[in-house]
């Protein structure tokens, strides 16, 4: 309530600056040649750094001396110069033709020309995202932004992970600067270590997804070193500018906008597993004898079980209590004892059930989601001032029972003319972010697709499932202990909860309350110089509450997250814009920034249970709990910058900047860095007549941008844990810190090509660029007489380099109709240059299955790590299976773990086609990522616990492949046969490998049980590193714009209506039973799969009133 009053308070003290002061202006409106307004044109004063751009009717207002001049542009039409002459109302009509000026946002919220650019920046329309409705904004950037990687990890509002370039610092943030209307925003990613590595948790999402996309005008990204560098050590990885909507001084009236968006979504099927529907549950033939006690042959699959306590067998009992699906085949008996005869609140109880497959899969355990998002904006103006208001409600059910989030965003911008030189303008937002039954993630028994992916009986009817979990909210497995157990116990869990039981009892609350704004004054010294202050904040209050039921297969528990964050920047520029002849002009700016924040983190749990079942606090823990975790941490930079570019003739610009650093996280006496850039643009279509070229532009720069060290890494920090009887015990971190740590720093150099062709009908945009990162901050193992595990030094050289490109073309317009096409296509290679002593690979994850992913010397970041196969004139080698009892052959495995994959991609790139007939549009985007790797946590144990349909059906010689090698089951798994010595030992080469003399393998490979040769028992990890590849139709939408015409006189502007779909298809992927695409979290451990969700494809109405 308290934030709900500040922010109210600042509302109405920036609507009320709206009724003050008077200012002559120029005003008018901007139409194309057959009279259609032209929203978006730029407006600049020629001369000074005054301007605007027309709003979406068309109009302008700009404040101008009588005499000046006005300089009109607007991409694909031909700029116009108006000198005024006393004007103060001008209408402009725009031809189309040669494209000159575009303005872009650049660092610290300038607005610039485009052309005068000495490096690489790409913008997004806010309107594309507005209607692709994303309850993470930053997902819908995939496939649209040339060099950027965008992977959501597919769980409800979970994180996205966005690197631009390449990764760049070994183990530390790689994640961009985002930027809304010149204020930084944190985007922590708080997900635990844990989580990260497949152990466990939930995904809570990046912090910067709190932006409303309904608000967004436009997104620029910034790229490069040079690009980013004023904004000092946090954008090393480049920056994601956010412009938000506002209104447009001079319009009329109070404009009113409301939508409303329902988007529903079901998962794609095809990124499920291919589930075998033949055989039940259990590992093999090792539940009872091959003839049970009424003589049926069952082979030792089927528990004969004494359900009368008289000591004789008289019924038969599936294997509950196992979580694999390597049993005996349906088709073997009717009926069996399963887990609905086990349950005494069941009507089924100790009767037997049908012994069968089932339809009810695990797919049919997910649920259509539905999101609905609700906005209203108003704008409006004086002569002298704007606003814009606007609120929204987004609600989204997930496609898990019992989870839900709901955003609720407010926002004011406002600007004002206080006299002819003194502008005040304001940006505030408001967000209040709840969710209800995050996802849990990993190998956790609160992720349904542990068990779903990895250790399942496919025989279990789920629609079964969720009916015992309604009939009295009790947790009635699917996977009870079973027949074989004491009676007392044998109905309760055994590895895996009721899924239902588990979503709505083990579940995650979470709320953050976020405020973002900033106060801008401008004051005009003269028509070449003005002086700009800032001050911008950010912070929030985040509470997140985790709860175990107290019938869950794991010990009951609640635990508690509070968090508050704040960071206050303060910023005061002079900026210069001055003509110093006729063709040439200086202007740039110099001027301070001070940056201060600080965190503070309480993270506790109970011990040892809970007292009381459903009760959910500290004081309801068995055991007295641990004292909590907590973190109160703070950083200071004051940064000191400046830039200058010299503009020559309109085709030649010089670029310097520089920013001087000094960071409370570095050693006092060596605090400071300094970093220089240098950019060169040449607009080569002024000097030479090139036929069919409308403009030509080549890019040059150089760049340096440091990275200060993480708060709290110079000295070291004991940890305070719970006291011993009166006694206070304190213990020493894992990882030493050092007070001598130097920044990061990131060299870099950028050429670049911009061309348009045809009256702006082709365009061309090439860039090619290479970065070194050094001086990296490493947790490294220290000598023994250090007395920490870790410690921290400076070591470590990243090298990336890479290639893009952006292409856009209007392939075709005829009268009414026009499509275009935009491409952008990246490729970036990076490799590890050098790590510190003899250390040749650093250890950036370590994972489930044996397998960790590596930062290696001479290799690209992100190298998997684990046991290849072993070849022999790439031919794959084979062994005899190491049990004789199973028989046929096994891959052999190398004796030491080697690189077997790579998260980075070879390249990655997207296609948007745009078609457009009078008042419909239609456009869809395919986004690629070819190449990379990941490892299946999901294959390793699901291909041992037979639940994919691999491991069934028949061989290519017509048998059942679960039948032994003798009686002609088995997969023909080729390769060459290991060479033995005359006792059969096998012959090893130097590095302990297996060898072979070349002879082909003609012998099958055991898949009887779970002792097989594709799962986790004998398979070399490489067989389950698969191909990240992806080419998906990310985005598909169709809009109209019912015609003006029908509402003259009835007080609407205008009403848009439109569908929109997401992830409507993956068109081409080489990874089996699962979206490649899917992950765990943001950050830099990337390439793992355990527990993976599913894709969802998801169809949505859009409809708009404009009144």
């Amino acid at each position: 309530m308290k934030n709900m009053k500040s922010l109210l308070t600042i509302f109405m003290m920036g609507a009320c600056t709206l009724l003050y002061g008077q200012s002559q202006s120029v005003s008018g409106i901007v139409t194309d040649d057959v009279g259609d307004v032209l929203p978006g044109v730029s407006v600049k004063v020629k001369g000074t750094s005054t301007g605007t751009v027309t709003n979406g009717d068309g109009n302008y207002s700009i404040s101008s001396e009588a005499n000046g001049t006005l300089v009109f542009s607007f991409v694909g039409y031909k700029t116009q110069e108006i000198a005024l002459n006393g004007t103060s109302s001008l209408n402009i009509t725009m031809s189309e033709g040669i494209v000159m000026d575009e303005v872009v946002v650049t660092a610290l919220g300038i607005s610039r020309d485009k052309k005068s650019l000495g490096y690489a920046t790409q913008t997004i329309d806010g309107d594309n995202l507005a209607t692709m409705k994303d309850v993470n904004f930053m997902s819908s950037l995939s496939g649209q932004v040339a060099g950027a990687q965008i992977k959501n990890s597919g769980t409800m509002g979970g994180s996205a992970n966005v690197i631009i370039r390449g990764y760049s610092s070994i183990d530390g943030n790689n994640q961009p600067l985002y930027v809304i209307d010149g204020i930084p925003i944190n985007n922590d990613i708080t997900n635990g270590n844990n989580q990260q590595t497949g152990r466990g948790g939930f995904d809570y999402g990046n912090a910067a997804m709190d932006v409303n996309p309904q608000d967004i005008a436009s997104i620029n990204i910034l790229k490069g070193a040079a690009a980013s560098a004023l904004y000092g050590a946090r954008a090393a990885n480049g920056v994601i500018l956010i412009t938000t909507k506002k209104g447009t001084k001079g319009k009329k009236g109070i404009g009113v906008t409301v939508s409303h968006n329902t988007t529903i979504g079901q998962i794609n099927k095809n990124t499920m597993p291919t589930y075998q529907n033949e055989y039940g549950s259990g590992y093999g033939k090792f539940y009872g004898p091959d003839t049970s006690f009424n003589g049926l042959v069952t082979n030792g699959y089927i528990e004969n079980v004494d359900l009368d306590g008289d000591g004789v067998a008289d019924a038969l009992a599936n294997p509950m209590g196992e979580d694999a699906s390597y049993g005996a085949p349906f088709s073997s008996v009717d009926e069996l004892l399963t887990w609905e005869s086990i349950h005494p609140e069941l009507s089924t109880y100790l009767q037997p059930q049908p012994f069968q497959g089932t339809s009810n899969n695990p797919t049919t355990f997910y649920e259509t989601s539905v999101m609905t998002t609700n906005a209203v904006s108003l704008d409006g103006a004086t002569e002298n001032g704007s606003y814009r208001f606007s609120v929204s409600d987004m609600f989204n059910k997930g496609i898990l029972p019992n989870s839900e989030l709901r955003k609720n965003n407010a926002s004011l911008n406002v600007s004002y003319d206080l006299s002819d030189k003194l502008k005040f303008s304001s940006s505030m937002q408001y967000v209040k972010n709840q969710g209800t039954g995050r996802f849990g993630t990993g190998y956790d028994n609160n992720n349904v697709n542990q068990s779903f992916r990895q250790w399942y009986d496919v025989g279990v009817d789920m629609q079964a499932q969720k009916a015992a979990y309604e009939l009295n909210g009790n947790n009635l497995s699917w996977n009870a202990y079973g027949f074989s157990s004491p009676e007392a116990t044998r109905a309760d869990p055994h590895y895996f909860d009721n899924p239902y039981w588990m979503r709505n009892n083990n579940y995650s609350t979470d709320s953050r309350d976020r405020f973002i704004g900033n106060v801008v004054l401008n004051y005009e010294i003269n028509d070449w110089l003005n002086v700009m202050g800032r001050v911008t904040n950010d912070n929030y209050s985040e509470l997140r509450e985790e709860r175990i039921g107290s019938q869950s297969v794991d010990v009951a528990k609640y635990s508690k997250y509070n968090k508050t964050f704040f960071e206050r920047n303060y910023d005061l520029f002079l900026n210069f814009d001055r003509d110093l002849s006729d063709k040439l002009n200086l202007f740039g700016m110099v001027g301070t920034n001070m940056r201060r924040s600080s965190v503070n983190i309480t993270d506790g749990q109970t011990n040892g249970g809970l007292v009381v079942p459903g009760v959910y606090s500290f004081s309801n823990s068995v055991n007295t709990p641990e004292a909590a975790d907590e973190t109160d941490a703070a950083r200071a930079v004051d940064g000191y910058l400046g830039r200058a570019t010299l503009a020559y003739d309109r085709f030649l610009y010089l670029d310097i900047s520089a920013r001087y650093d000094v960071s409370s996280t570095l050693p006092v006496d060596n605090n400071s860095f300094f970093y220089p850039a240098a950019t060169a643009s040449l607009i080569y279509s002024e000097i030479f007549d090139i036929s069919g070229m409308d403009f030509g532009k080549l890019r040059l720069n150089y760049a340096q941008v440091g990275n200060d060290a993480p708060m709290q890494r110079l000295q070291n920090i004991y940890n305070i844990g719970t006291p011993f009887g009166s006694s206070t015990l304190a213990s020493a971190p894992n990882t030493g810190y050092n007070n001598t740590l130097l920044p990061e720093n990131t060299t870099s150099l950028e050429i670049g090509f911009e061309n348009k062709f045809f009256n702006n009908k082709l365009g061309l945009d090439l860039t090619l660029y290479s970065a070194t990162t050094e001086n990296q901050i490493l947790a490294i193992r220290p000598s023994s007489s250090s007395g920490t595990y870790l410690q921290y030094v400076n070591a470590g050289k990243v090298e990336n380099k890479g290639i893009e490109l952006q292409l856009y073309a209007n392939v075709l317009k005829s009268g009414d109709f026009s499509w275009d096409t935009r491409i952008n296509w990246a490729r970036n290679r990076n490799k590890v240059l050098e790590l510190t002593g003899n250390l040749e690979t650093y250890q950036l994850g370590s994972f489930q299955g044996g397998v960790t992913v590596e930062a290696t010397i001479g290799e690209s970041y992100g190298s998997i790590k684990g046991t290849d196969f072993v070849y022999h004139d790439g031919e794959k080698i084979v062994i005899n299976h190491p049990s004789a009892s199973r028989g046929g052959m096994v891959y052999g495995k190398t004796a030491s773990t080697q690189t077997i994959g790579n998260i980075m991609p070879d390249w990655t790139g997207g296609w948007t086609n745009t078609f457009t007939y009078k008042n419909l549009t239609a456009s869809a985007l395919i986004d690629v990522q070819w190449g990379g790797n990941f490892f299946s946590l999901d294959t390793w144990y699901g291909y041992g616990t037979g639940i994919y349909a691999d491991q069934a059906g028949e061989n290519v010689d017509g048998n059942e492949a679960r039948l032994s090698i003798a009686d002609g089951g088995g997969h023909d798994i080729g390769g060459v046969v290991a060479s033995q010595d005359a006792d059969g030992n096998y012959l090893l080469d130097a590095d302990g490998n297996f060898t072979s003399d070349g002879t082909e393998n003609s012998t099958y490979a055991f898949v009887g049980d779970y002792n097989n040769y594709a799962g986790w028992k004998n398979a070399p990890n490489a067989m389950h590193v698969y191909d990240a590849t992806y080419i998906k139709l990310r985005q598909l939408s169709i809009s109209y714009s019912l015609p003006k015409s029908m509402f003259s006189g009835k007080g609407f502007q205008g009403i848009d209506i439109g569908i929109m779909a997401r992830n409507l298809a993956i068109l081409h992927k080489k990874s089996p039973h699962t979206d490649p695409e899917a992950g765990l979290s943001a950050g830099n451990i990337q390439g793992y799969q355990s527990g993976a969700y599913p894709a969802v494809r998801e169809l949505g109405f859009n409809v708009t009133f404009k009144f």
